[in-house]
């Protein structure tokens, strides 16, 4: 295949297997990253963005114009009545508990209903550990549904909301589980169970990982709230930082109050610059999402066919860009961390190890030759040490990248005498 590598000719065969089993799939990811290109293209042309726009604001920032500006092309794009984007998020955990601690206020319920939420949020609600600071501490309740043969258990739902939950939490993406990552029409149902139940009831969803892997996202289908991070799908692998809250326009408000100060809110916070990578990162997200769940279909449809379990399948309708594998054991699953590390275009030469990682609660191996650093659009592969052994990959800048990354898994693995 390729002067650059040394591939055996049982790696280069299954590779070219899965490419015939991935055609069918690529397409369909083609005219959705079109449907979406479209309809980005149409919110900057609308919206008359121009060179002006990315001007920097230094000091207090009032009055940026790019500012204001990429709100108002966000809450188009998804469908909300406004939005809040700023490179001064830190992470998405920053943005989620920005807009959680935003919008609830104490003696509040917040009801997840994809059970358990992610690891770093178990300290912001207070779940585990230490409760200072978090939701719980400020006197915020919590409670969770969950899932019934790893699937939304709707009915749990319809009996669990009644005029004593405030908030409706919503994990998209899957995180560290088995369970499918959830579809923008199963989150339709969720707000429609909701609403039914108690109107004034607040739907928040995590987005994280699922932008512009559907046409329609959240907001489109009654979400009240939304949120992300730039250095996963939104930002397109050109965002070095950020993140963004989606939604109705008074929650925003009081998003924008916690980000901030009461009063100021949205008014300040000088850009320095960053408005254009924001405006070119979102440009490029269709694209850049299509890449990274092409790269997905193809390691599933590379494991899967010799025999490592896999989830979703290559040929399984995605709602994010998460893509698990099954590795059987702690060797083969470093193995593979680190043979996606050694073809990585930065810090190819890192060797990743387990290690205690802040914000989970078991050792940690993670490959992640990002330009920017814990970028999730861009190829990487993490996993807790942990039964029963499986690593999430997500992204792919692009996907003859992330081809190549595939393959020198598999290669590592087999040198080890570890590939099935």
């Amino acid at each position: 295949m390729t002067p650059f590598f040394e591939i055996s000719q049982r790696i280069e065969k299954i590779s070219q297997d899965a490419l015939e089993l991935c055609r069918e799939q690529f397409e369909k990811i083609d005219r959705i990253a079109e449907y979406n290109q479209l309809k980005v293209q149409k919110a900057f042309i609308k919206n008359s963005i121009s060179e002006s726009h990315f001007t920097p604001t230094t000091g207090y920032g009032y009055g940026d114009r790019g500012r204001e500006a990429l709100d108002r092309v966000w809450a188009e794009i998804f469908g909300a009545e406004d939005a809040l984007v700023r490179h001064n998020f830190t992470c998405g955990t920053h943005t989620l508990a920005t807009a959680l601690f935003g919008v609830l206020r104490p003696g509040d319920k917040m009801l997840s209903v994809t059970s358990t939420p992610y690891d770093t949020i178990h300290n912001v609600i207070g779940i585990k550990g230490s409760q200072m600071g978090s939701l719980q501490d400020f006197g915020i309740l919590y409670d969770e549904i969950d899932l019934k043969d790893g699937r939304i258990d709707y009915d749990a739902i319809k009996n669990a909301v009644d005029s004593t939950v405030t908030m409706v939490y919503v994990q998209r993406s899957r995180g560290y589980t088995l369970r499918p990552s959830l579809s923008v029409s199963e989150i339709e149902k969720i707000c429609e169970i909701a609403k039914s139940k108690n109107p004034a009831v607040i739907v928040m969803v995590d987005n994280c990982y699922g932008e512009f892997v559907e046409k329609r996202e959240p907001c489109d289908v009654g979400a009240d709230l939304t949120a992300g991070s730039l250095i996963k799908n939104a930002g397109g692998g050109i965002a070095q930082t950020g993140g963004y809250i989606a939604g109705r326009k008074d929650l925003i408000e009081k998003c924008a109050y916690r980000l901030t100060t009461p009063g100021l809110g949205r008014e300040v916070g000088a850009t320095l610059g960053h408005n254009r990578e924001l405006f070119m990162g979102l440009f490029y997200a269709p694209h850049t999402v299509s890449q990274a769940l092409k790269s997905a279909v193809y390691i599933s449809a590379f494991f899967g066919s010799i025999g490592y379990k896999v989830t979703p399948e290559y040929n399984e309708e995605r709602h994010d860009i998460v893509q698990s594998v099954g590795l059987e054991n702690p060797e083969s699953l470093v193995a593979f961390c680190q043979g996606i590390q050694s073809a990585s275009p930065i810090d190819s030469f890192v060797l990743p190890q387990p290690w205690d990682m802040p914000g989970y609660d078991s050792k940690v191996v993670m490959a992640a030759g990002a330009f920017t650093m814990g970028s999730s659009i861009e190829l990487s592969a993490d996993a807790p040490i942990r039964e029963p052994y499986y690593a999430w990959v997500q992204g792919g800048l692009n996907f003859h990248s992330a081809k190549i990354c595939t393959m020198l898994a598999a290669q590592q693995m087999e040198n080890r005498g570890l590939l099935k």
